[in-house]
């Protein structure tokens, strides 16, 4: 064999031989004579070129240990050539010894490589950072870790044999010690205690010495009515945890697995997963629309419970905006017979005149009513009260109802207070309950979200007359489901389930065990659960819920199983509850073909069981479901282009908190910032002569746009300067006197306060409402009051994608009675490039119709000038064959056409200048008056002025879903109406977008939602 070809791992041309490890010499070794025996000597060859010598030190042992597992020992071929004979043996033996040396040293380096087994986590697991810990990789792994780390010579650690470095840990370490030997004799001291009195024949004590009389359960947790109850006890050692805030019921599996809120910053006052650890941006997008399923803990939810007569709880939901004539008529019986639920804003009136302000969003699902029998069958509960009153002569009591209201934790105690409120007023009185640690939930979504819930929810009961057959057969028949949107809107399913540790852990969903297609198709057709007959909810039963929490342990989970055949599912037995739980299908009210929502409901005890099981249900398209966390949720909604609460709803108090500690912290980081890296607010340069972002560059200043405090913050006037322009308000409405002092960069509380007052001034318009205005058009007899909001959402026309704060623009638009535009002329030659009225190198007109060039005012045009910028259509006309011709871009300038409403004079001079004029150089001169610091703007329009201004964004992103920049704002009702009456309903949707602390905008279209 060829010592140059003996070593595969090398990267160099020539070997070198050598009898030891490398040197680092560039000597190479010769060869021996053969010995007297014959055989030859062997020796190393190492493929390469000559490393230097190495260094002292680890790094320097470390690369000797690569040079020499990289070694491969060969011998000479002419060690087999003897009278220029060749020796068949001795060749054959040499060959052998030479394919056993490259054996070894692939092995070696496959040993020695730098991969350790810490870094061979996959990804989609959970980190695990202490790699001096072999009890933090899997099992399988921890072996290679001891062995690794043992040759590597790295110092292992282990928690119980850390000793104190300070001299406070080491005093509490001495403490600790001495506590647990004085728990330890009191406990053995008990204990004989305890045998004492046994043999005696006494009763037996427990360790506090306590008699053990009667073995009772544990006591059923109180939920008080009408009042606030506390969160569930938890365990000692996470007790101090958890005193500001409370824990999701699997909050120990998403601390390892997510980025949770800061420990003293709770959100909502609860411990949220905010991300998962790995990038999931794409991997969500994909499991949501193409295949897979997206779940999270949607436990932080808050449940309310209110119960009363029927008549009193109409009228509550009624206070609470609940009017529609399709909730109180015949189209909302289904939803009052609790076969389907009602999600939307809820509302409370403020002051007289019947102004409302909304809450925040919430969905109703009322307990069904137990049937009547007919009069030859057995009756009910009811109907036998009923009876009993009646042959008593007492008057007849009047039907109990009981409902479920499901709000968000940022607007819960404001909706807990409101119902509070009108639960007094009622007579016969109304009682509401507060169930957020009382029921959990769980939210699914994605095309696999049908088959992860019906691998995991198995049905308790097994007789066919049980009073959840009817669901159950239902919900058995979805498993072709691949869409919860396509189920009947707002579809509810009710029934009790196995322990889903009994079949943990759980298997892969046949696709084909709902039957046919067709039974399918005609099962969401023709919605069995419509015609009635539906029993009460198990999940409104306090009682069911406490029996359900009562799970058994783990460890008696797993002794069972050890006794259990392999693979074999646990039978049900009575120590094991049914868990009641509550199914509600959801679509986006946006777009029709999106991808629907599974809402589970649960007691808050059975959440880990069914998230641990969910979690490692293999699905048949391949993987597990992906975890979700409140910045998914929040991108799912933006895809579906949907507002998310509360950052998309800035007119309630929800709304108004979020923004302005977003606010606060924009601002913390623009403080952090050095001032070579932050944008100066006061030196923006937004063209035609006007310096200074519009309003508060941080924050979506709604306060501004109205005009209600005011305009930037005074400790900022340093840093951002008052807002010049020519529409920027003069005489603010707000008495507030501006504060002095404070930070350049933070916020008084005086400023805070301000902006509070001045934000819960705004009101939301719905979008029936803004419908209703938009059809009464031009005679609006009712106009909406100036402090009125709408969610809009956007769409970029060609570029652009917008961030939060960005502000939104109209297009300017010619009052009646005003000035003609000025002309604006295509240069000749040049594609696309516009001379405008402000441009020193544009055509003069008389002063009676052109601007100066040195005024500093935005162009006439400016609104044709961003009309012009839509895209053109790329065919017009039909020829010949039947085909639509291509009109690109000609070469040839077309002639510019005459402005509409100009005297016969201008007419002339215009055609004159045309003809004579001579072709302005390329690229054109700059504009003298704006755009100095960016070069090729000058083809672009500049942003409307400030009384333009519509609103602001409040989410905007490049959308997965549109291929294009999308965004949710929120703009002012009254301008829209005005933009839409003056350029008509199609032009009037037309807006410029311009990111804060940018000068160039974008062209969108935006839509109510």
């Amino acid at each position: 064999m060829d010592a140059k070809r003996s070593g595969p791992l090398g990267k160099g041309t020539e070997s070198k031989k050598r009898k030891a490890p490398p040197t680092g010499t560039d000597a190479a070794a010769k060869s021996r004579p053969p010995n007297n025996n014959g055989r030859s000597t062997a020796t190393t060859v190492t493929t390469g070129t000559t490393a230097p010598a190495p260094t002292a030190g680890r790094f320097g042992a470390k690369r000797v240990k690569f040079q020499d597992a990289r070694n491969i020992r060969t011998q000479p071929a002419d060690a087999a050539l003897e009278d220029g004979k060749l020796d068949l043996q001795k060749f054959l033996n040499a060959r052998e010894f030479e394919i056993k040396a490259l054996e070894d040293s692939m092995r070696k380096c496959k040993s020695t490589n730098a991969s350790r087994v810490f870094q061979q986590v996959p990804r989609a697991l959970r980190r695990r950072t202490a790699s001096h810990n072999a009890r933090r990789v899997p099992k399988r792994l921890r072996e290679r870790a001891k062995r690794e780390m043992l040759e590597d010579n790295t110092p292992t650690v282990e928690a119980r044999k850390r000793r104190p470095r300070t001299t406070r840990a080491r005093i509490r370490a001495e403490t600790a010690k001495k506590l647990g030997i004085l728990a330890e004799k009191k406990k053995k001291r008990l204990r004989q205690k305890a045998a004492a009195a046994a043999a005696a024949g006494g009763a037996a004590l427990t360790d506090k010495g306590a008699k053990i009389l009667v073995d009772t359960r544990p006591a059923r947790p109180k939920i008080r009515r009408d009042a606030l109850n506390e969160p569930p006890k938890a365990q000692s050692k996470f007790r101090k945890r958890q005193i500001n805030k409370t824990w999701l019921p699997t909050h120990l599996w998403h601390a390892k697995r997510a980025t949770m809120t800061e420990p003293s910053k709770p959100l909502w006052r609860f411990a949220i997963p905010l991300t998962p650890t790995e990038k999931c941006y794409r991997p969500t997008h994909r499991a949501v629309g193409q295949k897979g399923v997206v779940v999270w803990d949607a436990s932080y939810m808050s449940t309310i419970g209110l119960y009363g007569t029927a008549e009193g709880v109409e009228r509550v939901l009624k206070a609470l905006g609940l009017t529609q004539e399709s909730l109180w008529g015949a189209r909302g019986q289904k939803w009052r017979a609790g076969v389907r639920k009602w999600t939307g804003l809820v509302s409370k009136p403020i002051g007289g005149g019947g102004s409302r302000r909304d809450i925040g969003p919430a969905t109703i699902v009322w307990n069904p009513q137990a049937p009547t029998r007919s009069d030859d069958g057995p009756t009910t509960t009811e109907t036998a009260e009923a009876a009993a009153a009646a042959a008593a002569g007492a008057p007849p009591k009047k039907p109990q109802r009981q409902l479920l209201i499901r709000t968000h934790p940022s607007c819960f105690l404001e909706l807990f207070e409101e119902l509070l409120k009108l639960a007094k007023m009622q007579t016969p009185r109304l009682h509401i309950e507060d169930l957020r640690f009382e029921i959990g939930s769980i939210e699914l979504t994605g095309p696999a979200s049908t088959e992860t819930l019906m691998g995991i929810l198995q049905p308790y009961h097994t007789k066919s007359d049980n009073k959840d057959e009817r669901h159950l057969r239902v919900f058995r028949s979805l498993a072709g489901v691949t869409n919860p949107a396509s189920l009947p809107k707002d579809a509810v399913l009710a029934f009790s389930v196995q322990d889903p540790r009994l079949s943990y852990p759980p298997r892969r969903v046949d696709s084909s065990s709902g039957g046919p297609a067709g039974a399918l198709l005609e099962t969401l057709a023709n919605w069995p659960l419509d015609d009635g007959g539906v029993e009460p909810f198990d999940i409104f039963c306090r009682d069911r819920r406490h029996e359900a929490s009562r799970l058994p342990s783990q460890k008696a989970i797993n002794r069972r199983k050890g006794v259990n055949p392999s693979g074999e599912p646990l039978p049900v037995t009575k120590a094991d509850p049914p868990v009641p739980v509550l199914l509600l299908a959801s679509r986006p009210s946006t777009d029709g073909q999106a991808q629907g929502t599974w809402t589970l409901l649960a007691p808050w005890k059975c959440v880990m069981p069914l998230w641990y099981s969910m979690m490692r249900l293999p699905l048949s398209t391949g993987g597990n479901p992906r975890l979700g966390g409140l910045n998914e949720q929040r991108q799912i909604a933006f895809e579906h282009s949907a507002p998310w609460f509360p950052a998309d709803y800035p007119a309630t108090d929800a709304g108004r908190e979020w923004e302005l500690e977003q606010r606060d912290k924009r601002r913390r980081d623009w403080d952090r910032r050095p001032k070579g890296k932050r944008i100066e607010w006061n030196s923006l340069d937004l063209g035609a002569g006007r310096k200074g972002e519009v309003g508060d560059g941080l924050a979506c200043d709604f306060a501004h746009l109205f005009a209600l405090s005011p305009a930037p913050a005074p400790e900022l006037s340093e840093k951002t300067g008052p807002t010049s322009g020519p529409g920027a308000p003069q005489q603010p409405l707000a008495a507030t006197a501006p504060t002095t002092g404070g930070t350049a960069t933070g916020t008084t509380a005086g400023t805070t306060v301000a902006a509070k007052a001045a934000l819960g001034l705004i009101r939301h318009v719905p979008k029936p409402t803004f419908t209703s205005w938009l059809a009464a058009l031009p005679d609006l007899g009712n106009p909406p009051a100036k402090c009125s909001l709408i969610t809009i959402h956007l769409t970029f026309i060609t570029r652009g994608v917008a961030n939060t704060c960005a502000r939104i623009y109209r297009l300017p638009s010619r009052k009646p009675g005003a000035a003609p535009p000025v002309p604006t002329l295509p240069l000749p030659g040049v594609e696309g490039v516009e001379v405008f009225a402000t441009d020193p190198s544009s055509l003069s007109l008389s002063s009676s119709t052109a601007a100066p060039a040195s005024t500093k005012s935005l162009p006439r045009d400016l609104g044709d000038q961003w009309l012009r910028q839509l895209p053109q259509p790329k065919h017009s006309g039909v020829t010949r064959g039947g085909q639509r011709p291509q009109l690109g871009r000609s070469r040839v300038p077309v002639p510019p056409r005459m402005p509409a409403g100009i005297d016969m004079a201008t007419r002339k001079k215009l055609l004159a200048q045309s003809i004579v004029a001579t072709e302005l150089p390329y690229p054109p001169p700059k504009p003298g008056n704006y755009n100095h610091n960016h070069r090729h703007q000058h083809h672009h329009p500049l942003c409307p002025g400030e009384e333009d201004l519509l609103g602001f964004v409040t989410s905007g992103a490049f959308s997965l879903s549109e291929g294009r920049g999308t965004a949710i704002g929120s703009i002012s009702a009254d301008r829209a109406l005005e933009a839409i009456r003056d350029a008509g309903a199609r032009t009037g949707k037309l807006c410029v977008v311009r990111n804060a602390g940018e000068s160039v905008g974008w062209l969108a279209r935006w839509e109510v939602v």
